[in-house]
């Protein structure tokens, strides 16, 4: 087995010799082949998945790096025993972490791996049945965002001697599925493994697409249980030290040339900055060409810090969540260059924000689905490569000094609205959510990372938010799921563990996976939770009352006489839950209690909970509104005004949709 380069410990803090399994031809005695050992299944994946690494510019790292899991009758003997023999703590060949929830697993592994820009990943194995179904959810986001995750289920008997097995689906008219086929649909690569022959091929095949940019997601091996336990003689070549190359595909000469020749002919060009930036650690190549032709770079969610807010190019947030200056440059664009997006419907909004008649597009993408996007000119390659060849070929050519002056004086005026949101003119006083992204804007350094997912503080903080490094804003958006928050900030750490991390969730989202807290408090991962107290889902609360549905079944609160939710607010105490999960809680009740609290928590050892209710009274300043609209369908017939108002609006708004060809 060949060395292993030193490198940085977060991403390969074991050697290469400790990864090796112990010797089973040795302690059971040699087998027939001297070139095989046998091992049963699971012994032999844990042994495989020790050795396998990326490497992408002369680093490597360990691919799959840890392993989350929830034993159960479906992977106890099998994967769990594997991992027990296999030995645990720091020099383990796949470390063991143990988890609360499925769905919160995968989201731990998905932090992970994109902290460490796709380049090391974590397995998470599930017993059958409902430990396994609840991986969809987190498998769905894992490959909506492109973030590679191993999930490795436990499935029914490949033989079928005990049939049906405890939480076992029976389908009358297949007998070959189980609930593990709920994965397929969002899973990048799905095999079962009926034969210990067939993981050679299934892993090897799974590994190939977890280290492929264009390829990669979740990636699920199903594993029948008594498969799991099989001895077989394994070829040792099997277990030999595998490097995955990570490829930097680089453009095209044809498609540069025409790329450059749309930027050239653009009077106003924007680039849309997307997560392909920071999955290729593309920031520094993206802000040469930014210097080099004063191009405008607006960002979406996952794209947000692929320049500091402060670089004179940058415009910020983009689509219905976006800044005022860049959702009207982004009107007025007869160019959009896309670079690692995939053009949701918030970036598009809905497709009625490019409003230049003759607008055209350039899109940047390692994958090509996404580079044909919009009827566009296509740049196939990774997005530093392109970036660098895109640069090369503009060489002397800038934008017109008028339109730098223009988006310039309206990036200042944004940064005025910015300030305003921030500011509080007694500290005394509940803080509304805005003056809570203030306080941690003021407490937190370059190296901070700060983390969300879903409710109304995604759209206050991709407006607001000033990114100060590439990986300090963590955004979910693409699946936007609640509860994700507290378990990725975990993952994040565990990636990160010389950075601080902030978890920053609502009442409604903490409520949905909170039981993550005690992973932390045993694994000592000093995590710091904000929890906004707001009674409620007030994001959906929002866009509930501007599409006529009221705000109905949205607030956390009694039923009045009427039988609605319009009663007293009920009396959960979140910040008691917290504590007695193991947390340490600090509760801010005004701007200077928050202020401290967070300063108290970023030096903290240990997991820490700042917990703040919000001032959501109608007479609280109130965060910038929408610059952009997203389309979610109106009742077109209804008795009740609220409705008829919103569907009028609605049409409005709907008219100006148009389709990029």
């Amino acid at each position: 087995m060949s060395s292993v380069p030193e490198t940085d410990r977060r991403t390969d803090g074991r050697s290469a010799v400790r990864a090796a399994s112990p010797d089973h031809s040795r302690a059971r005695g040699a087998a027939e082949d001297p070139r095989t050992v046998r091992l049963t299944v699971a012994q032999a994946l844990v042994r495989f998945l020790a050795v396998q690494y990326t490497e992408r510019d002369g680093r490597r790292h360990r691919l799959i790096d840890a392993c989350w899991g929830i034993l159960g009758h479906g992977n106890v003997a099998g994967l769990g025993q594997a991992l027990v023999e296999s030995g645990q703590g720091d020099d383990a060949p796949l470390r063991y972490l143990q988890g609360r929830n499925e769905q919160a697993m995968v989201h731990a592994a998905v932090g992970y791996a994109r902290q460490n820009n796709r380049l090391s990943a974590h397995a998470v194995t599930t017993s059958i049945g409902p430990g396994a179904t609840n991986l969809v959810t987190g498998a769905a986001l894992a490959t909506i965002n492109r973030l590679p995750v191993l999930l490795l289920p436990g499935d029914i008997f490949a033989t079928r001697t005990a049939d049906p097995v405890l939480q076992q689906l029976e389908v009358p008219s297949a007998g070959d599925v189980s609930v593990n086929d709920a994965l397929r649909p969002v899973s990048r690569y799905f095999d079962r493994v009926h034969r210990p022959e067939a993981l050679i091929p299934a892993a090897l095949q799974a590994m190939r697409v977890l280290a492929d940019p264009a390829e990669t997601g979740a990636v699920t091996l199903a594993l029948p249980q008594d498969v799991q336990a099989e001895a077989y003689d394994w070829p040792e070549e099997f277990f030999a030290e595998r490097v995955w190359h990570v490829r930097r595909p680089g453009p095209e000469a044809a498609e540069v040339a025409a790329a450059a020749t749309a930027v050239l002919a653009a009077r106003r060009p924007l680039i849309i900055a997307g997560g392909g930036v920071h999955h290729s650690e593309a920031e520094d190549a993206l802000r040469a060409l930014a210097d080099a032709t004063g191009i405008p770079v607006a960002s979406t969610q996952a794209g947000k810090g692929s320049l500091r807010h402060d670089h004179p190019c940058d415009v910020g947030a983009v689509g219905h969540t976006g800044t005022a200056v860049a959702d009207d440059l982004a009107r007025a664009a007869d160019l959009v260059i896309g670079v690692g997006t995939r053009y949701s419907d918030f970036t598009t909004a809905s497709n009625t924000l490019f409003a230049e008649p003759n607008v055209r597009f350039l899109n940047l993408n390692i994958t090509p689905f996404d580079s044909h996007k919009m009827g566009a000119t296509t740049l196939v390659a990774d997005a530093r490569a392109g970036l660098e060849a895109l640069t090369g070929a503009l060489l002397g050519h800038r934008v017109p000094a008028a339109y730098e002056e223009e988006y310039g004086q309206g990036k200042a005026s944004w940064e005025r609205i910015v300030e305003s949101a921030y500011a509080t003119k007694d500290e005394g006083v509940r803080p509304t959510q805005t003056q809570v992204l203030g306080a941690l804007d003021a407490a937190v350094g370059d190296d901070d990372v700060v983390i969300n997912a879903a409710g109304s503080l995604p759209g206050d903080l991709h407006k607001l938010w000033r990114a100060r490094s590439p990986r300090q804003y963590h955004l979910e958006y693409g699946y936007s799921c609640m509860g994700y928050e507290i378990p990725a900030a975990i993952g994040v750490r565990l990636a990160a563990p010389d950075r601080p991390v902030w978890a920053l969730v609502g009442d409604g989202t903490y409520l949905m996976l909170p039981g993550e807290i005690v992973t932390a408090v045993q694994e000592r991962v000093n995590i710091n939770v904000v929890l906004v107290q707001n009674h409620g889902y007030a994001s959906i609360g929002g866009l509930s009352e501007q599409t006529g549905a009221e705000r109905f079944g949205t607030a956390y609160r009694y039923r009045a006489p009427d039988g609605t939710y319009t009663g007293d607010p009920l009396p959960v105490d979140l910040a008691a839950n917290a504590a007695s999960l193991g947390m340490d809680v600090i509760r801010a009740e005004t701007v200077g209690e928050l202020r401290a609290a967070l300063a108290q928590a970023r030096t903290s050892d240990r997991p820490t909970c700042v917990y703040v209710e919000t001032d959501t009274s109608p007479s609280a300043p109130a965060p910038p509104g929408a610059a952009a609209w997203w389309d979610v369908v109106v009742a077109e017939t209804s008795d009740r005004p609220a409705a008829r108002r919103a569907r009028e609006e609605y049409e409005r708004h709907a008219a100006a949709r148009r389709r990029h060809l």
